[in-house]
């Protein structure tokens, strides 16, 4: 599956932003989907995953109450919606997916496929 990441972009503190992954190839609805993220020097951070179905998801802590994820199986397209930004949310937006691993996609290395990032920056 190709993943194909957008929506990043340069908002103020206490913004939204919605960035948004479009997959192609193989059946979308047969992947596990998760974002991630990363800043410069620093490993790749979990942030939020979503199941095959879309019924059950799961966050890090520090966006829980903030972020949203979701998927549209129809559109082949898994979304984050990023409300009440703060400037320690800026980093390179990835998204990813694999076939199988739902309980550990908050593990990079779990993850088989991966997009080209999206650049967050939020301004204090």
């Amino acid at each position: 599956v190709q993943l194909q990441a957008s929506g990043g972009g340069l908002v103020q503190a206490g913004g939204s932003l919605r960035l948004s992954c479009a997959a192609s190839g193989r059946t979308f609805s047969s992947y596990v989907m998760g974002w991630f993220r990363q800043v410069p020097g620093k490993e790749r951070e979990f942030v939020a995953a979503i199941s095959w179905s879309g019924g059950s998801t799961y966050y890090t802590d520090s966006v829980k109450g903030r972020f949203t994820i979701s998927r549209d199986n129809a559109k082949n397209t898994v979304y984050l919606e990023l409300n009440s930004l703060k400037p320690e949310d800026t980093a390179v937006y990835y998204c990813a997916a694999d076939p199988s691993h739902w309980a550990t996609a908050k593990y990079a290395y779990t993850m088989d496929y991966w997009g080209k990032g999206t650049l967050v920056t939020v301004s204090s």
